[in-house]
């Protein structure tokens, strides 16, 4: 008995594996998955299988699915009327909107103005007291909250205003914000009258239909329809958030924005909110006090379930692809698959200069080692890579030429080029430009460049270290 046992055993782990081959062919994956789930399928019998049925696909279930498309009869998805964009926005500018319009039918609009903040407590204090002064709405969604610190000026704004009788609703990731959700600070939220939600929240035995890591990673606050926030950082107090990581204090920066992009940027929130709640907007997705004034040509770029997944990936490599003279990247999580990272040594090759800004330590060293494994090739082909020694650099951004910007919430590695919900601002503005490569090249004052030679020296250990981590990295 116990030796047929054992072939039947063996038998449904051979029909599993079977099984995941095939799903896997069927299926459209990011490049170089399809081989590593097979592979992870083989050497882990059974937990193989029940690891693809958790996170091999994309799935948002079928209640959110059914909001998707909801919200598409309702509004027509989220397009939008477009707005003038002015013709001196430059030609490199138009081609990546027109593409960026193509994926996701939010279109470019002039005529609104940025400011970049790269200090967190002035981020902090001034959305405070945006909200202290809001009188129609605010919105929030981030993938972290953190009490402590300045973190609870932004608590407070949002206690006070709420009892004004301002509606204000809170959407925070149910992972990244788990603690938060929990505390006393969310009780003291929700006795208001805040509005506060769990996003992509999945149950037990939702986990073989509905994919439990995709993570709400947007960055978004919306005040009366006439101020918006995004960029990379959380509702976090550097000084008080994970202090124990060993990689120093996040490095964060945010766009404050005003003008007409606006519109879009509350249209994503409003998918946001329908798909986590079910809730249809009240009215039409447009925000209700925008004012365009002469200034910067924006668009505004989701992607993630439910969207075109890989938009910003899209976006990035054409991006790369225009540039001409110069290419700034600064990113705290760098494994950007075959694609972006041809793009970049291309780019190099052919006499672009080239520089990438990634944090000397990191707090995942999974990633780390995965990152690592593509240095050599850009090295060799010219791209300048600098190690920041200043604690994690949290910021995500690029600079093409000095003239275009892309920024946001978009790490350049698979979870956010293929998975999360995530936002990325396309700006052409020679006030904006100016002050990213301004703040990049001070990021760079605090960071120490790869030595080609020294990098090709460094011992097998590490190699395959590096070799292993790029091996799993299409299922990070």
């Amino acid at each position: 008995m116990s030796g047929w046992l054992g072939w039947m055993i063996v038998a449904l782990d051979a029909l599993l594996v079977l099984a995941v081959v095939l799903r896997v062919v069927a299926t459209r994956h990011p490049p170089g998955s399809s081989f590593a789930w097979i592979l992870v399928t083989l050497a882990l019998p059974f937990a193989g299988f029940l690891l693809y049925l958790m996170v091999g696909e994309h799935s948002i279930g079928r209640a959110r699915r059914a909001r998707v498309l909801a919200f598409a009869e309702r509004f027509g998805g989220w397009r939008l009327p477009p707005p003038p964009v002015p013709h001196d926005s430059g030609p490199h500018f138009q081609v990546l909107s027109t593409l960026a319009n193509q994926l996701t039918a939010l279109p470019a609009s002039g005529g609104n103005r940025l400011q970049l903040i790269s200090d967190t407590h002035t981020v902090l204090a001034q959305l405070a007291d945006d909200i202290a002064r809001a009188e129609v709405g605010v919105d929030l969604a981030f993938y972290i909250w953190n009490a402590g610190g300045d973190a609870d000026h932004v608590e407070a704004a949002l206690i006070a205003t709420a009892l004004r009788g301002v509606p204000c609703r809170v959407l925070l990731d149910a992972i990244g914000a788990k603690r938060y959700l929990a505390s006393e600070g969310a009780a003291r939220l929700r006795a208001a009258g805040v509005r506060l939600e769990a996003a992509m929240t999945v149950r037990a035995w939702q986990l073989p239909f509905v994919r439990g890591d995709l993570r709400l990673h947007r960055k978004i606050a919306l005040i009366d329809g006439r101020v918006g926030y995004t960029g990379s950082l959380n509702l976090v107090d550097p000084r008080y958030f994970k202090q124990d990581a060993g990689v120093g204090e996040w490095v964060d920066a945010m766009a404050r924005i005003e003008g007409p992009v606006l519109d879009a940027l509350a249209a994503v929130f409003a998918y946001d909110w329908m798909l986590q709640t079910g809730e249809p907007p009240a009215r039409a997705v447009r925000a209700t006090g925008t004012v365009a004034w002469p200034g910067a040509s924006a668009q505004l770029v989701p992607s993630g379930p439910g969207t075109e997944r890989s938009a910003n990936l899209r976006l990035i490599v054409e991006a790369v692809n225009q540039a001409r003279r110069q290419i700034l990247l600064t990113t705290p999580y760098f494994v950007p698959g075959e694609a972006l990272a041809l793009a970049l040594q291309n780019a190099a090759l052919r006499g672009v200069s080239v520089r990438l800004l990634v944090p000397a330590r990191n707090d995942s060293r999974l990633v780390q080692y995965a990152s690592r494994w593509y240095f050599e090739p850009l090295l060799e082909c010219g791209v300048d890579i600098l190690l920041y020694r200043g604690g994690l650099l949290h910021t995500k951004s690029i600079s093409i030429d000095g003239e275009l910007a892309l920024f946001g919430t978009v790490n350049l590695d698979t979870r956010s080029l293929h998975l999360n919900f995530e936002l990325m601002l396309l700006l052409h503005d020679a006030a904006f430009s100016t002050a990213l490569v301004a703040l990049q090249q001070g990021y760079e004052a605090q960071a120490d460049a790869v030595d080609a030679g020294r990098w090709r020296a460094r011992s097998l250990r590490e190699r395959m270290k590096e070799g292993a981590a790029n091996l799993v990295s299409p299922l990070l």
